[in-house]
Formats: structure tokens, C-alpha cells, sequence
């Protein structure tokens, strides 16, 4: 009897153990299917961050396995949102967003704010504003948005005057109405401007470019804008297909941003230059 009732309690020993395996297993599984692969297209050290998070514990919380795929170049990684290679882009401002969606049929749209960051003046040639010399030679980005920027940095740093209908998406140089230094605009890839610093006696790069060639905006350019008053325009997004942008797993991908352990990352790898902006999309997108 003592015999019997040992391999009783054996095999329901054994049916319990299997019970509990194949519930681990289901738990898994389950695991498995809620996790759910995000590709974030960026670039230099907008990529930086985006790798932090993807091995952020408030992903995993999230239930999201982030793929970073760096792509060089802007309107190549709007290409690859568009055409649905990556699910989500983090690299550009409102601004530059605008000036995409306005040259193509396929539209993004931002799903979340995320920074802005000063853009600077640098030189090798000249220490201050004040120095500035006639005849010098400005190079700006030759992008839309960020040709208006440059221009309007210029305009605030007291070197330039724009028309009074100045439009900060399509203006250009032919809209300096006042220039007294007779500052020489040349239009440059935006890319180059750290490397071709020496080369010109002012040149207009935005922060992600200048960290990318060692340059900090808040000690090296001789000039720069101010977080605190940014333009909307100048204010860094999420950027998905715009038909994409009430899909619960990217839209989580803007509260990982904000998330306060990718914040407190962010400070500290670049030295407070990127200004965090956590505001609901729709107070500065379509209005």
C-alpha cells in the first residue's frame, strides 16, 4: 500500500512539474509576441541616445525591441520612413520636416517632441561678433530650413537684416535687405561644416553636426541661439509615415524618450546642449 501510494504521489508530481513547464513556456511565448520590434532610423548622436534606449529597461517595460539603423544623410532617412524600410526616424526639426513634406507626396509627420539645441557661429578666424571684418565669407547650410535659421542667427547676432515677409521655411540670401559687413554667402552640405571650418571665416552648424566634429555650441561657437526662445520650427521630432501615426507601438516610442533615465543620459553625454522639449505634438504641429 505504502508502495502505491509513493508512485501516486510521483506521478502527480510529475503532471504538476509538466503543468508548470508548459505554463513557463506559454509565459514565454507570450513575452515573445508582446514584444514588438521597432527599426528607428538616426544618425551621429541623435543614434547615440536612440541605442541607449533600446537597451533601456523602460523599453523592455514597454514591451518594445528597438532595431537603431544609422543612415547618413536626411533626406534618405525621410526616404526610408516614407517607403516603410524603418518604422521611425529621430534626427531633424519641425522645420526641416515641413521642407521634406513639402517636396514629396508621400508625407511623414512627427508623433513626438523631443529637444531643441542651439544652433551656433563658429570660427577660426574671429573671437567675437564684434571683430567680424567686411567681405567675409558666411557659409550656410544648404538645406531650407536650416538656410533660414543660419539667416535668422545671423540677423540676430546684429550682422544682417531680412525682409519684414522673411519666410523662415523657403528664404534665402536674396532676402537680406541690410548688410552692412557685406557678408559673401556660400551654401554648403550641411555635414561638411565642421570640416570646413578652416577654411571660410564664419560658418552656421546646427549642434548634432558640430558634437559629431567635436564641437560644443555653449563653449565654441562665437555666437548662438538660445534654447529657451527657440523658434517651433527649430524644435527636434519623432517622425513617422504620416498614415503610421496612431500606431500605439511608435507612439510609445516618444514617452521613452522623455523616460527619466534617458533624460538624465542625455544631460550628461552632451553637456546640457540638448534641451529637452516635452510637449503634446499637436500645440506645435498643423496649426
Amino acid at each position: 500500500m505504502k508502495n502505491k501510494v509513493k508512485y501516486l504521489w510521483l506521478a502527480l508530481s510529475v503532471v504538476a512539474l509538466s503543468a508548470c513547464g508548459q505554463k513557463a513556456n506559454s509565459d514565454s511565448e507570450k513575452e515573445v509576441v508582446e514584444n514588438e520590434k521597432v527599426v528607428v532610423a538616426s544618425v551621429g548622436s541623435d543614434a547615440e541616445i536612440w541605442k541607449f534606449i533600446a537597451s533601456s529597461s523602460a523599453a523592455k517595460e514597454a514591451g518594445l525591441e528597438i532595431e537603431v539603423k544609422e543612415i547618413t544623410g536626411g533626406p534618405i532617412t525621410n526616404q526610408a520612413t516614407a517607403d516603410g524600410d524603418v518604422d521611425a526616424n529621430a534626427f531633424q526639426s519641425i522645420g526641416y520636416l515641413e521642407s521634406f513634406n513639402a517636396d514629396n507626396v508621400i508625407q511623414l509627420a512627427p508623433i513626438a517632441a523631443t529637444y531643441v539645441e542651439p544652433m551656433g557661429i563658429y570660427s577660426d578666424k574671429f573671437a567675437s561678433i564684434e571683430e567680424i571684418s567686411e567681405g567675409v565669407t558666411v557659409a550656410l547650410a544648404d538645406n531650407p530650413s536650416n538656410t533660414t535659421r543660419g539667416l535668422r542667427l545671423l540677423e540676430t547676432a546684429g550682422l544682417i537684416q531680412l525682409k519684414a515677409d522673411f519666410d523662415d521655411g523657403v528664404g534665402t540670401p536674396d532676402d537680406v535687405i541690410e548688410n552692412p559687413k557685406k557678408l559673401q554667402f556660400t551654401l554648403i552640405d550641411d555635414l561638411t561644416g565642421p570640416r570646413i571650418l578652416p577654411d571660410v571665416d564664419l560658418v552656421l552648424i546646427g549642434n548634432t553636426i558640430a558634437l559629431e566634429g567635436g564641437l560644443n555650441v555653449l563653449q565654441d561657437s562665437i555666437f548662438h541661439e538660445e534654447a529657451d526662445t527657440a523658434l517651433r520650427a527649430t524644435v527636434n521630432v519623432l517622425a513617422v509615415k504620416a498614415d503610421r501615426a496612431s500606431e500605439e507601438k511608435l507612439i510609445k516610442l516618444g514617452a521613452l524618450y522623455h523616460d527619466p533615465e534617458v533624460q538624465a543620459f542625455v544631460n550628461e553625454k552632451f553637456d546640457g546642449t540638448k534641451v529637452e522639449v516635452n510637449t503634446d505634438i499637436a500645440d506645435i504641429w498643423g496649426n
